[in-house]
């Protein structure tokens, strides 16, 4: 447990970072990064805003800590690489995402797909992070599929794959059920033509 010092009226007491880190990355997985405000985090963590700077330096410093816990979460790509056949890889892929992105003790969606669509020119550094994100999963699916398919064909249809995931997130969010994501699957496999 990581105990930072927070000065409050009434005298020093601690936090806990690592539970000040999870808190604030529901709130960015849930709302996006532009929609959390200071007031959100402070409020949510339990802490004074010159705390919260004191600790993460500001709102994007603590954003960065809480990318890296989400990194470290269970994820679609889990398990990719222990397929048998290249239809077994891409299914199982679709799948543990869908089960990933609306598991109900979750947040709904992904964080590195949703956590910041829009951004101004002073946060680009942050939407950079996250775009680095999304083209590595992207060449790891690549990587596994290139154990069947040549190269090129593998970093097209990797290409595809995280664009469906990246759909399929968003549609979470909105609140679409599992069921009819689950059902979604087949039509893509069709589509793939494997």
């Amino acid at each position: 447990m990581n105990k930072q010092p927070v000065s409050r009226r009434k005298g020093p007491r601690s936090f806990d970072r690592d539970e000040a880190v999870k808190t604030a990355m529901h709130l960015f997985w849930r709302h996006g990064y532009e929609a959390v405000s200071i007031n959100d985090l402070t409020r949510a963590i339990g802490i004074a805003p010159p705390s919260l700077y004191s600790a993460f330096g500001s709102k994007a410093g603590l954003f960065r800590e809480a990318l890296e816990l989400y990194d470290g979460l269970p994820g679609a790509l889990d398990g990719l690489t222990e397929a048998a056949t290249l239809e077994d890889a891409i299914s199982g892929l679709l799948h543990r995402a869908v089960e990933v992105i609306t598991d109900p003790a979750r947040e709904a969606g992904c964080m590195i797909s949703t956590g910041m669509l829009e951004y101004g020119a002073d946060h680009a550094d942050i939407a950079a992070s996250l775009s680095m994100r999304r083209s590595q999963m992207q060449s790891r699916i690549a990587e596994t599929l290139n154990r069947w398919l040549d190269k090129k064909t593998a970093d097209a249809k990797a290409f595809y794959l995280a664009t469906v995931m990246q759909g399929m997130s968003v549609q979470a969010r909105d609140g679409v059920a599992r069921s009819d994501l689950k059902q979604m699957i087949n039509e893509v496999l069709a589509g793939l033509r494997l």
